[in-house]
């Protein structure tokens, strides 16, 4: 299938699938919206207009991956393959920057509009990405709703750790050892809860892997790992050894929270805030616990913080 609408012409193409889809106007809201990527999945379901998204990534139905899984089962999922999204007949199709290169490639050689957004890398670059979203779709308004309301909660979240609180060492930790350095969107949460980075002392400033012999050595006073996929796999083994019950391991684990740059990060930081209270490490003014975050306008049922 893939051969033969790379041998079709735009025009062919178009033909065979009833019209051309096309660019909207400029200036005209895109009516069909198709995602290919699991975080502009999650964004594009919380500010759509009623019919405007047509289909998600199946990563978005995947509850280990998606802090969105029951709302994207209302949606049709796609698997992204370039013949199967342009039948869809889109107006719009979002991206990551690394959704497959030959796919976005043949997409707008297909004449369909194609807008790409890179993963985010820290707290402060959500609000930017759910606009730029929002903008892409004609939905400003609602997006700027969205911002708003993530940027609020999480300034009352930080307000909770402020200069002078003690900083517990802490690590991340995933399968094969997989740590996030402070240079990325886990490092920054872990931040943003009053922790210390133990992957910095190990020279891994966006993220790396992190040797167990070395973990041992740094002896965090927490280690959060990844939550278990279901079933076995050797990469998780090392999540299971026996050294690495010798360290205080969190309550918590990262999970689908924890992955892209929707207002779910709220949640995931208020979990670790808790957990660094419950260490005994409460803010510089006697406070106990995270500040009560309100839910973000536009927010999900279930995706406020708490």
């Amino acid at each position: 299938m893939a051969l033969v609408v790379t041998a079709l012409a735009p025009k062919a193409a178009a033909d065979a699938a009833g019209g051309a889809p096309g660019p909207a106007a400029p200036g005209a809201v895109p009516g069909r919206v198709v995602s290919l990527n699991l975080c502009t999945d999650q964004i594009a379901m919380l500010i759509a207009a009623p019919g405007q998204l047509v289909a998600v990534s199946y990563l978005a139905a995947d509850p280990r991956a998606s802090a969105m899984a029951a709302e994207a089962r209302a949606y049709r999922l796609t698997r992204g393959r370039a013949e199967e999204v342009f039948l869809m007949r889109p107006d719009l199709v979002l991206a990551g920057t690394f959704t497959t290169p030959a796919t976005v490639d043949l997409l707008r050689r297909l004449g369909l509009r194609v807008e790409t957004f890179p993963p985010v890398d820290g707290l402060a670059e959500i609000g930017a990405q759910i606009r730029a979203i929002g903008a892409a779709m004609g939905r400003a308004e609602a997006a700027e709703a969205l911002a708003e309301g993530v940027e609020a909660g999480l300034a009352a979240l930080s307000a909770a750790v402020r200069d002078g609180a003690v900083r517990p060492r802490a690590a991340l930790y995933a399968a094969n050892g997989w740590t996030g350095g402070e240079a990325s969107l886990s490092g920054e949460i872990l931040a943003a809860a009053g922790f210390a980075n133990a992957a910095a002392e190990a020279g891994l400033e966006g993220g790396g892997f992190l040797p167990l012999e070395l973990l041992i050595r740094l002896a965090p006073d927490l280690v959060i790992p990844s939550a278990r996929y279901p079933g076995a796999s050797r990469a998780e083994e090392l999540l299971s050894h026996p050294a690495l019950g010798r360290l205080p391991l969190s309550p918590v684990a990262t999970d689908a929270d924890w992955v892209c740059g929707t207002p779910a990060v709220l949640r995931a930081l208020a979990g670790l805030i808790a957990v660094r209270d419950s260490l005994g490490a409460a803010p510089a003014d006697g406070t106990a616990g995270a500040a009560p975050v309100p839910p973000a306008p536009g927010l999900a049922p279930g995706l406020a913080p708490g």
